[in-house]
């Protein structure tokens, strides 16, 4: 990936966005289609319950693969935030940080880093404004 600035740093992945997304929504729509003609000609209703079922859950394994691995992200770029932090200053990160305001701190360079977290804090910004605060961005190229 090029180097990564606030205007190019969001991640789709082609493989899970477009196809698999695609995939498992016409699953879904040919489930409910096979669900209708079933009901209309009235035979093997039950199932086209089954695969309409089916499909539901398949949706709701694809959702929780991305949910699941966000969450997993989200606790390591606290860790790694916490560690910086305390490397660079000798304390832990404010308390008063929520896990959005961290995810965009994760950005900053180490030189405005501190400065950053603590007008963060004080502030309240959200994860957008820090985002478009920081001067030398720190690119992330391994998130999911």
């Amino acid at each position: 990936m090029k180097e990564q600035n606030y205007r190019n740093h969001a991640r789709l992945h082609p493989i899970y966005h477009y196809f698999g997304a695609s995939i498992v929504l016409m699953v879904f729509i040919g489930t409910i289609i096979n669900l209708i003609l079933s009901i209309s000609a009235g035979e093997k209703i039950s199932i086209a319950l089954l695969w309409v079922g089916s499909s539901i859950g398949l949706f709701v394994v694809f959702g929780l693969v991305r949910i699941y691995s966000i969450k997993v992200q989200d606790r390591v770029i606290r860790s790694e935030e916490n560690l910086r932090h305390y490397v660079l200053t000798g304390r832990l990160l404010d308390p008063s940080l929520t896990m959005s305001q961290i995810i965009g701190l994760r950005f900053a360079s180490d030189e405005e880093f501190p400065a950053l977290c603590e007008q963060a804090s004080k502030e309240n910004l959200d994860r957008k404004q820090i985002k478009k605060a920081v001067k030398n961005w720190r690119g992330d190229y391994y998130r999911v």
